[in-house]
């Protein structure tokens, strides 16, 4: 095997340049102009949020639709690669795996702190700050972990599993999936580079973005412990930690770092949970959780669709964020995709796509009713004000103040920053290695991207975070983030067309499918 180290020789420099510099240029210009730029795409973002909500919400209900028709149709059979070869991963480690990467450190903050979101501004005509608008706040932040989002993170992976590991087709690249809809000329020419440079140029500044926010999760808790401020040099020196380990996870692959990492992160989340319902308020907390699910299937159509239109001018919490959620997770649709198809080899296209609709999704089920009941247990007893820490002050800032309140905080705190660290850390591995797949223009079908590659690829998001960090541009960048979530729906929904155009082809749900 030829050395790793002849890097410039494996990436794909054609896409790789120009994606860096644009990420680099839109970061100088909101590093240099961050609060006229953050007024002027928050200005471009809610225009678009308000003429096309409706869109938006059609898409998440749609793409849904499109999952449970390739699960449930001929086209769920096919097996991506060969019929008689085993599944690469167990199915628990599968899961395990697909959880890390769709949840993330963001499933923390938000299964204890979204509902005092909604409950200040409740949807449906509700009273703020009543109970009925606390549960609506629950079950609204099991939704955002629901069906419309895992649809959305793996409906590109059939075209891109499909070309990978059926067709082996070297180059795993959104240009290529299309290549059956747009031809040779178009996917070779400035067309496909056009598709490709658009992918990185969505995943590099997302990543930046994740792996910025999604520091104060740590920061506020591991602040509270110590009994210190939250300071720049703490935020650095905790993303650096986080940024060297995810480094070494990336380097020795998906086997030794992210599958042993997320596998590790599930018995440690059901070990923290069993802790907080035998020390903390765990009958409320079980009884709550029954109420929320209660909610949640009485009232999904009803989050699916609602969009305030009888109200002009006056718009809520509710569907103001879910027209956020998906456009932004539209932004990650490509990344997941990709990673989902590099990971389900052995697996069938209706495995891979229920395995992401339901294990993300009963995990975070689980997540937001136990840490939701835990804030909202606190905030009914009186011990902790997490409506007006909510409405007041930073809503990451009421985290340490619920945990504090449990038997034994320090043990508390310290297995809640271990657990969001990990899941951190397995997040921005997977996104580490999706995004040297993509830039390697080595044959992906064979090998595995060069481990030099990776690590180019973990400094290039590193140095991009605590550049923005250090001068406070990272706003701008996330909204940018979601407004790049438009042309990726519609090179999306093309890919899923491209998956059913190629197996319609190739006749795969006869050929390519396990014998009885």
């Amino acid at each position: 095997m030829k050395s790793d180290k002849h890097l410039v020789k494996r990436m794909d420099l054609k896409i790789t340049i120009p994606s860096i510099l644009i990420v680099g240029i839109f970061s100088l210009l909101f590093a240099l102009y961050t609060n006229e730029s953050t007024e002027t795409l928050n200005s471009i973002f809610d225009y678009v949020v308000e003429q096309f909500r409706w869109g938006y919400i059609w898409y998440g209900a749609l793409i849904t639709v499109a999952a449970l028709y390739f699960s449930f149709s001929k086209y769920g059979q096919v097996v991506l690669g060969d019929p008689n070869e085993k599944p690469r991963f167990t199915l628990f480690e599968y899961s395990s795996i697909l959880i890390a990467m769709g949840l993330g450190a963001t499933i923390m903050r938000t299964g204890m702190i979204q509902w005092g979101e909604v409950a200040v501004d409740p949807p449906f005509g509700l009273e703020p700050g009543s109970n009925d608008a606390i549960l609506a706040g629950n079950s609204y932040s099991m939704f955002l972990w629901s069906f419309q989002t895992f649809a959305i993170f793996v409906m590109c992976a059939p075209a891109m599993a499909y070309i990978l590991h059926v067709r082996k087709k070297p180059k795993m690249r959104i240009s290529e999936a299309c290549r059956c809809i747009f031809g040779d000329a178009f996917t070779d020419g400035l067309g496909g580079k056009v598709l490709d440079i658009l992918f990185l140029v969505s995943i590099l500044s997302g990543a930046a973005v994740t792996l910025g926010l999604g520091t104060p999760i740590v920061t506020n808790n591991l602040a509270d412990l110590l009994q210190m401020e939250v300071t720049l040099t703490m935020t650095i020196i905790v993303t650096l930690i986080w940024v060297t380990v995810f480094t070494i996870s990336a380097y020795v692959g998906i086997d030794k770092g992210i599958k042993r990492l997320s596998t590790m992160n599930m018995y440690l989340a059901g070990l923290f949970a069993l802790f907080i319902i035998l020390i903390g308020p765990g009958m409320f907390i079980l009884n709550y959780f029954t109420d929320s699910i209660r909610y949640l299937f009485s009232s999904y159509i009803d989050f699916s669709f609602y969009t305030n239109s009888l109200n002009t001018g006056e718009s809520t919490h509710v569907e103001s964020h879910t027209v956020f959620w998906f456009a932004y997770n539209a932004t990650w649709a490509m990344l997941h995709g990709v990673f989902a198809a590099v990971v389900s080899k052995g697996r069938t296209i209706k495995e891979m796509i229920l395995t992401y609709l339901l294990a993300p999704t009963l995990l975070s089920w689980a997540a937001t009713g136990l840490l939701g009941g835990l804030g909202v247990h606190r905030f009914i007893t009186g011990e902790v004000d997490v409506l007006d820490l909510v409405q007041n002050q930073d809503p990451v800032a009421a985290v340490p103040h619920i945990l504090a309140t449990l038997p034994i905080p320090e043990i508390s705190m310290v297995i809640f920053i271990i657990i969001a660290a990990i899941f951190m850390i397995t997040t921005l591995d997977s996104t580490t290695y999706t995004i040297a797949t993509y830039m390697s223009k080595e044959d992906m079908s064979k090998k595995a991207p060069s481990k030099y590659l990776r690590i180019f690829v973990s400094v290039v998001i590193t140095v991009l975070a605590l550049t923005l960090l250090s001068i406070g541009g990272l706003a701008p960048l996330e909204v940018l983030s979601g407004l790049m979530g438009i042309p990726i729906i519609v090179i999306q929904i093309l890919t899923v067309f491209a998956a059913k155009k190629m197996i319609d082809q190739d006749q795969a749900f006869i050929t390519n499918v396990r014998k009885s």
